[in-house]
């Protein structure tokens, strides 16, 4: 929708768009905003960059204009969250995570819990790896098998309806899982294998570990390649790693291996790493990859040695 008011103290024709907001000549796109804050009927966005923008002067349409352009950042961090499955539940209240605490939309999917600020810190917190779902009084407390903890409530009548269906989903998906991963057959040398996201058992990874090296085989529809890591952490918190940034990427496998100039192109691809501290770990510790050629198998084997 379009509005008129005033971008740093200058009359400018603001358009609210699907990808970012068009503030007279310039389009910010959301992937580049920090945080939005609305004060005294004007907003202040901050960029990645700090640079300080406000729009003001917007008279009756301030209202209308903030709602729209909170919920316009909010489906683009879903979009580069990758969570495009209906939700079973939406709600307003407050949340704390590693990184910030405020008020923000809380909507709980078949999968996961996503907390959604007008900021950089939205989140998405798959329901597979939650070791605890509890509920005290008018929080809940989620805690992951990385040991990532978040707490969201204090949604009014909405807390415990939450609290519940969020419990009965992760059950639910964590049976899913089990039973769609348990026919894939191990391959040699791989010796741990996953799911990508729930809703796509089809689909699956393996990995193989060497001193300080590990190599991943995706099972897709895609072209095949070995994944390489090299990591100076312990096995198991790699792993963990491993298995989150594989389920937060489900199909869009490609940020995973991607170059940085390749995520830099694409504003969404660029937001996707930035909101998924998994997927950035993992693409902080590539070591190349191997295509399947003739000798792939001898590569690997000398790789893992």
């Amino acid at each position: 929708m379009k509005y008129t008011g005033c971008v740093q103290g200058k009359d400018a024709e603001i358009s609210l768009e699907r990808e970012g907001m068009r503030l007279g000549d310039r389009f910010l796109d959301f992937a580049d905003v920090a945080s939005l804050r609305p004060i005294d009927h004007r907003v202040h966005v901050r960029t990645l960059d700090g640079e300080a923008i406000e729009v003001s002067m917007l008279g009756f349409s301030f209202d209308g204009f903030w709602e729209e352009l909170n919920g316009l950042f909010g489906d683009r961090c879903m979009e580069a969250l990758f969570a495009d499955e209906q939700p079973l539940m939406v709600a307003e209240g407050e949340y704390e995570a590693p990184r910030e605490k405020g008020r923000a939309k809380l909507i709980l999917l078949p999968d996961a819990v996503c907390i959604l600020p007008p900021t950089t810190g939205a989140v998405r917190v798959p329901l597979c790896f939650t070791e605890e779902l509890r509920l005290d009084g008018y929080l809940l407390h989620l805690a992951t098998a990385s040991g990532d903890r978040y707490t969201v409530g204090r949604m009014g009548y909405d807390t415990k309806p939450f609290a519940e269906r969020a419990r009965a989903a992760a059950d639910a998906v964590k049976k899913a899982r089990a039973a769609a991963i348990k026919p894939f057959a191990l391959l040699e040398p791989f010796t741990v294998k996953g799911l990508f996201r729930t809703a796509q058992p089809e689909h699956h990874w393996q990995a193989a570990f060497g001193e300080g090296v590990c190599a991943v085989e995706l099972f897709t529809d895609e072209d095949a390649a070995t994944y390489l890591y090299r990591f100076s952490e312990s096995g198991a918190t790699f792993q963990r790693r491993l298995e989150e940034a594989m389920e937060a990427v489900g199909s869009n496998r490609e940020i995973i291996y991607r170059s940085e100039a390749q995520i830099a192109e694409k504003p969404l691809w660029r937001m996707a790493v930035r909101l998924s501290p998994s997927v950035a770990f993992l693409r902080a510790r590539s070591d190349g990859r191997l295509i399947h050629t003739e000798n792939h198998d001898k590569r690997l084997r000398e790789y893992l040695a």
